[in-house]
């Protein structure tokens, strides 16, 4: 069997809402780039990589590897990952692994979980991402921390997760702490809660927002701070577990980030650690230094999702709820709609390989939207009540 062909369109999918974040706001939609693998058999394997349109950057990749049979994982990481060095990019390795798998998985009548050590538990408990939003359906803007617990309180029942997050970074930090007190207040002492400025706190501002939050046992504090120093400065002055998805998110930095004892949590993502297999390879190492693990967000769509379930169905000490943005999309582009939560869990799909198809005419409708739209990455993210606004590390 060979790869004969590698196809690529990007989509932009509608929100209920605009998500505010450390760099920016999300516009009221998604981008994904949707990637397709024919192989000689006729047989096609779907994957999907963020970022904004990744088109471009993915042709520049197909002459490496038309002709590699996608059984043959390794010579692809070679010829894609490590031997091109201003082309390498993990992102883009990942979404050819998961249409790699899902060919496998298709030509195997095998889920792709079967493909990676099997299945240990058959749904994934799922988080829902709490966001200051713009342009809210009820109308306005979240401003205040009661904005915030309400809405906590709503996903929750909407969804049945036992736990959620808030992205911080974008209001007061006291004030974002004072949102994290509110939804423990309303949820219970039993919920699950956690904190994400994206690194953009100083060290100082991190510990006095870690030390308030230590009464209310938060499940973790993700990057508090900027950089593994700034995880590891903070990680000895407070009593609260730090979790990273930023440092480290490659292997690069993964021995330092032991050393320096930056993390005890480490938030496994496909793109940035390689693929399903790689973040195989993530949990063993996590495991031999006790580390813990979680499933990182993406801001996916259907196909990714379908690879992040199966992947963390086959990961025995993931007991954290995983991330998910995927409650404020309006649509998916798979048949049969976007995956549903039941009891706050996602399902792992049936059917070989991915478990998903696409569907044709939402591609079709969603490429138009996203050439209507464009591409937000292209306008860096920008805040549409603040257009002069830049982030500032370490600014409060």
């Amino acid at each position: 069997m060979k790869i004969i062909d590698l196809k690529a369109r990007t989509v932009a999918i509608p929100m209920s809402c605009q998500l505010r974040h450390n760099t920016g706001v999300h516009p009221g939609y998604l981008m994904r780039t949707v990637l397709e693998l024919v192989t000689d058999e006729g047989i096609v394997g779907l994957g999907e990589v963020g970022g904004g349109d990744q088109r471009g950057a993915l042709a520049k990749l197909k002459p490496r590897i038309v002709g590699c049979d996608p059984f043959h994982l390794e010579d692809i990481k070679l010829r894609v990952l490590r031997s091109i060095y201003y082309l390498s990019n993990a992102r883009l390795y990942a979404a050819i692994e998961i249409a790699c798998l899902d060919i496998q998985g298709k030509v195997l009548n095998r889920p792709m979980s079967d493909l990676i050590g099997g299945s240990v538990r058959s749904a994934v408990p799922m988080i829902a991402y709490l966001f200051w939003r713009y342009d809210r359906p009820e109308g306005g803007d979240d401003e205040h921390p009661e904005d915030i617990a309400a809405h906590a309180v709503q996903l929750a029942e909407e969804l049945g997760v036992r736990a959620m997050k808030l992205k911080a970074g974008v209001m007061d930090p006291m004030l974002e702490a004072r949102a994290i007190e509110l939804c423990r207040e309303a949820l219970g002492p039993d919920f699950g809660l956690r904190i994400d400025p994206n690194g953009v706190w100083s060290v100082a501002t991190a510990v006095r927002v870690g030390r308030r939050l230590e009464a209310i046992g938060m499940e973790y504090f993700e990057d508090p701070a900027w950089g593994l120093e700034g995880n590891a400065a903070v990680r000895s002055q407070v009593r609260c577990p730090i979790a990273t998805n930023m440092y480290p998110n490659r292997f690069d930095d993964l021995g330092p980030a032991v050393r320096m004892g930056a993390v005890d949590i480490v938030l496994t993502d496909l793109h940035y650690w390689e693929g399903p297999r790689g973040v195989k390879d993530l949990c063993a190492v996590c495991r031999t230094f006790g580390l813990g693990v979680a499933m990182h967000s993406g801001a996916e769509f259907g196909i990714e999702l379908a690879a992040m379930i199966h992947t963390a169905s086959t990961i025995p000490e993931m007991s954290f709820s995983g991330d998910a943005h995927y409650h404020y999309l309006t649509d998916d582009i798979i048949v049969g709609g976007k995956l549903a939560y039941q009891d706050g869990a996602i399902a792992v799909p049936a059917g070989p390989g991915l478990g998903v198809v696409l569907d044709e005419d939402k591609m079709a409708f969603y490429e138009r939207y996203y050439e209507q739209h464009g591409d937000y990455y292209a306008r860096f993210h920008q805040d549409p009540r603040r257009p002069e606004w830049v982030p500032v590390v370490g600014g409060v």
